[in-house]
């Protein structure tokens, strides 16, 4: 007699079939979010003069492993780089479009036909050595080889660089730094980063942290999991140079999926660091926003890790999107045992939990009532209703009672995101 499938073996089968939708180097441009349309017009007036253009400039940085495309261009595959790069990843919006013409797309709910995103070019501008830098030991203390050390420097002094010619034509001396999920190739994530920056009024420096995600194959999930937890130094590395440029007065991070437990392990890591070397990592990392839509994480773990570590206290604000009709997460949950955090609701929050955030009054759950799509795991930036909290929490920084957000306060520490959320009567 053959035994039936295990439920673990049909989550393993549902997410072999999510990691077999590829991507790329086209796609249309996200619905324009509900923020705009009725309520709010597109800033095109805040927007400086040299960003009013079809093309969005997005700095990379990446420890992918270099490849080129069929045309010849540069990209990179989810194989692990020892060396972190960065560069240029330019994506145009709207094939031959003009600037009014991007303008006039961005503020209509109901465009007239789709808008393609393309990605133009990559430029690798800078590489650092391989890590773990060559050392020996010295009287018991590890010493890192000088040369390897001086080459280092360098090349952060190139990126600070970089970051600093960027904030003098920006409109504001921030940062939006996007990092993805599982199964996000180069050029999706660039895209991702380009289409919310823009619908977020082109504010500050746009950054994606590229991880090797995007494995694919039978055990492609397992692989991204694994290459998350390569890539944590290297994020620590880029947070602590970006710590470096007095210039950036505020970042705002958002994070999908296994990206959030990519973030925060490594912001962990730099918080112990910070608060053990005496220093306030709040002010020290000046991170102003950790925005985590649909996080695949282990809420166990996140209650073991992060709140009883005081996480949120070295952040200003910290949004996490959730839905029970995420199905993806639902067969994460299924895989692994453990309550996804992307999926608890109020009822999952023990009465400690409850009081912990609280008194810390600065995490708020958004519940989102209607994912849509057949997975219902990408609505951080396919549902305009979703994305548009997502843009006036960008724009304004306010709570999610503020008069610019207007959600519905639920049980506990969550709001209600409503399928019309913004849409104008």
């Amino acid at each position: 007699m053959t035994a039936k499938p295990s439920a673990r073996a049909h989550a393993l089968a549902g997410l072999i079939f999510l990691l077999a939708a590829g991507c790329s180097s086209v796609r249309p441009l996200v619905d324009t979010p509900n923020y705009y349309g009725g309520r709010e017009t597109y800033p095109e007036a805040q927007i400086p003069a040299a960003l009013k253009t079809p093309e969005a400039d997005i700095l990379y940085v990446s420890d992918r492993t270099q490849t080129l495309t069929k045309e010849g261009r540069l990209d990179y595959d989810a194989a692990r780089s020892r060396s972190m790069a960065f560069g240029a990843a330019t994506v145009e919006i709207g094939k031959g479009a003009t600037w009014p013409d991007i303008v006039a797309a961005s503020q209509s709910l109901a465009r007239e036909k789709k808008i393609p995103m393309t990605m133009k070019s990559v430029e690798e501008r800078g590489r650092f050595p391989e890590t773990p830098l060559p050392f020996s030991i010295v009287d018991g203390k590890p010493l890192v080889d000088q040369t390897v050390a001086a080459r280092y420097s360098d090349i952060a002094a190139a990126l600070r660089d970089n970051i600093r010619s960027r904030l003098a034509v920006a409109d504001a001396p921030e940062v939006f730094l996007f990092i993805p999920g599982f199964n996000t190739p180069f050029d999706e994530a660039a895209f991702i980063t380009a289409e919310i920056w823009h619908f977020a009024g082109r504010r500050g420096v746009p950054i994606v942290y590229s991880w090797p995600s995007g494995s694919g194959g039978a055990f492609g999930y397992f692989t991204d999991r694994e290459s998350g937890e390569f890539t944590v130094y290297h994020l620590k590395e880029f947070l602590r140079l970006l710590a470096d440029v007095p210039e950036l007065t505020r970042i705002h991070i958002l994070t999908h999926s296994r990206g959030s437990d990519v973030v925060t392990t490594a912001l962990r890591e730099l918080m112990i660091e910070s608060r053990a070397a005496g220093r306030d990592p709040r002010k020290e990392f000046r991170i102003d926003n950790l925005i985590m839509a649909a996080p695949d994480l282990d809420f166990g773990v996140v209650e073991q890790r992060l709140v009883a570590e005081k996480f949120g206290a070295a952040v200003g604000r910290i949004t996490i999107y959730t839905s029970e009709k995420d199905g993806a997460l639902r067969l994460s949950q299924l895989l692994m045992k453990g309550t996804r955090f992307g999926r608890i609701n109020s009822d999952d929050l023990s009465d400690d939990d409850v009081e912990i955030f609280a008194n810390i009054r600065n995490v708020n759950f958004i519940s989102v009532e209607d994912p849509g799509g057949f997975v219902g795991h990408s609505y951080f930036r396919k549902d305009p209703a979703v994305l548009a909290d997502i843009v006036a929490l960008i724009r304004t920084g306010g709570a999610p009672d503020s008069l610019a957000r207007g959600l519905q306060l639920m049980p506990r520490n969550f709001w209600r995101l409503p399928k019309d959320y913004m849409v104008t009567p």
